[in-house]
This record gives structure tokens, C-alpha cells and sequence, in this order.
């Protein structure tokens, strides 16, 4: 009996994501286009007994700030301590690809008795420039192969932006938005980003390796948009990464939008203030469309603070678990 897509990437998405085990905690804040295709089982009767796993993105640790860019070893070693279930590695940050320092962080992961569940990536699509698109699909195969030799079962993937903005600070006081090049309109930009994730899904589906497209600007900066690539690809091996934070107005509704194609969610929190902007996300929430949604996968923090990690990063522990438990 052949079994459908709506199956297999059901099952494939479970399955890739692991699992983990979560207690309850202090509850709180913390800071149509294309076919239809539902990656969860819908509806909260199907949920498991546990709560999400709740992992840590190696960023919450960095932040972009001078200084404090930790070795990864050590951001394994203390997300353990804090209580973490698993650690997701951003790309930008690791110190080297040799098969040698990939095997350490494997060894760390293990003794310290945490998955290595993600990998955050950067790349961009949105060019006019074939040979441009081209050095992002390359870097964007290297880090799936990266992924595939540290076992991680997903990467996150961007659409890029049209780079008319000066600097990521200007991005940001225009709340995401950004001009198109001259003579383009984003409705040019969509197949050049189909195009590109289709030659990376032909490693990904290889090495199995899911791609999460996230709300990360660009043609991402809405779920519209997001679904709108997503749907237009038939792959088992693409799906949805949400990102609590990347949606500035009304993130609720646009959650609910991309919940039931989701392969893995980024949770922003802000203690101390925000870093760009600082948003009162419900967790609460969040958590009841997840779970109705029939979402099993893990919850990756990304502390997005001026706080000192060391006290903000196991407060935003605590109200995840509350949250997600």
C-alpha cells in the first residue's frame, strides 16, 4: 500500500526531531497560496503524554555580542547544566568543519547527555545573479553535509533579503521591510528561491536532512510567503521553521498559520531588553496552537536579551517548560 506525502513527512518530521523529556514549570512572558500540506497530525487528542523537548540555539549564548563569542563545546557543556534537552549549533559560530572538531562536538553532546537537534544557516536567494544564487546553494549543501556527519536531522534554511538596506540595524527600524532591487518586485524573487531550495533538497533528501524555512525576512517575512515556497516544492524533506519572534505585528494569527507545516520552532525571549526590538510574546499562548496544531518537536530557544545569559537563559528555561510542558 503506497503511503501519501501528508503521511510520510508526518511521520519522517516525528521521527527526525526526537524526543525529549519536559517538566512543568513557573508559567509567564517572554519576550494561500499554493496546495495545502500538513507536515503535524492535527488536533491535541493526538498529543504524547510528554511536553515538547526544549532545546538552545548555540546564538542565545553569543549573541552577536563582542566577546562573547562561546566555543560550542562550552555551550553544550552548560545548556546540559542548565537543563536542556537539546542544542542547536549555529553555523556562523563553529571554529572549524574539520571531521576532527565535528567529532568533539558529537563526543561533548554525548557525555553531557543532550542532542545536537538543529543548525541554523544563512544564505540568500534573492538575486537576480545566477552565480550568486549558486555560492548560496553550494554553502547551503556544504552545511547539510556538515549536519549529516554531526547527525543533526535539521537545518535551518533562509530566503535571503534583497540586500537594499544598509546594515541589519536599518533592516530592522524598518520593521523587515526592504525595497526590492530596481526594476525587480518579490514576485520575480519567489522562483529564484524555489529553484535554489529545490537543488539543495536533492543532497538534503540524500543525507536526510529536513530543511526548516523560517520567517526570517526577506520573502520569509510573512507565512504567505513562507508557505507560498514551501507548498510550490513537493519534497517530504522541507517543512516550516516558525520563529516566535520574527513576526512584529500579530504573531499569534501568523503562528496559527504556519503551525501545522512546522518542523521546528524558534522561541525568542528578551530579558533585559531586546537586542533590536523587544516583544510580550504569550507564551501560553503559543503553546496551546502548537499543541493543537499536533506539534512533538522540539522548542529552540533564542535568548535575544541584553541580560547576562548566565541568569536569563535559565529563566527562559523555566518559562518554556511551564509553557510547553
Amino acid at each position: 500500500m503506497s503511503i501519501d506525502r501528508r503521511q510520510f513527512i508526518g511521520g519522517a518530521a516525528a521521527a527526525a526531531l526526537g524526543a525529549g523529556a519536559a517538566v512543568g514549570a513557573e508559567n509567564g512572558r517572554g519576550g494561500k497560496v499554493g496546495k495545502s500540506k500538513s507536515v503535524n497530525a492535527k488536533g491535541a487528542g493526538l498529543m504524547s503524554g510528554r511536553g515538547n523537548p526544549i532545546a538552545i540555539s548555540t546564538y542565545s549564548f553569543w549573541r552577536f555580542k563582542e566577546g562573547l563569542k562561546l566555543p560550542i563545546e562550552q555551550c553544550i557543556e552548560e545548556a546540559a547544566e542548565m537543563g536542556f534537552d537539546g542544542v542547536e549549533i549555529l553555523h556562523m559560530q563553529m571554529e572549524s568543519e574539520k571531521t576532527s572538531y565535528l567529532n568533539k562536538l558529537k563526543k561533548t553532546a554525548l557525555v553531557n547527555g543532550v542532542d545536537l537537534c538543529g543548525m541554523s544557516t544563512h544564505q540568500g536567494f534573492v538575486s537576480p545573479d545566477e552565480e550568486k544564487r549558486q555560492r548560496n546553494i553550494d554553502h547551503t549543501i556544504k552545511c547539510i553535509e556538515l549536519a549529516y556527519e554531526l547527525g543533526i536531522p535539521c537545518i535551518r534554511i533562509n530566503t535571503g533579503t534583497w540586500g537594499t538596506s544598509e546594515s541589519f540595524d536599518e533592516l530592522m527600524e524598518n520593521r523587515g521591510i526592504e525595497e526590492p532591487l530596481e526594476g525587480y518586485t518579490d514576485e520575480d524573487a519567489f522562483p529564484w528561491v524555489i529553484g535554489s531550495i529545490e537543488e539543495c533538497l536533492k543532497v538534503a533528501e540524500k543525507r536526510g536532512v529536513v530543511l526548516g524555512l523560517e520567517n526570517h525576512w526577506g520573502l520569509g517575512r510573512t507565512p504567505e510567503g513562507v508557505l507560498r515556497i514551501v507548498n510550490a516544492i513537493d519534497s517530504e524533506y522541507l517543512g516550516v521553521l516558525t520563529d516566535t519572534g520574527n513576526f512584529l505585528e500579530d504573531p499569534y494569527d501568523k503562528i496559527v498559520k504556519m503551525a501545522p507545516q512546522t518542523v521546528f520552532m524558534q522561541a525568542k525571549t528578551y530579558f533585559g531588553g531586546g537586542l533590536w526590538y523587544t516583544l510580550d510574546l504569550d507564551y501560553d499562548r503559543i503553546a496551546k496552537i502548537m499543541k493543537e496544531s499536533g506539534y512533538k518537536g522540539y522548542i529552540s530557544l533564542e535568548f535575544e536579551g541584553q541580560a547576562d545569559y548566565k541568569e536569563a537563559i535559565p529563566k527562559s528555561l523555566e518559562l518554556l517548560r511551564g509553557a510547553f510542558s
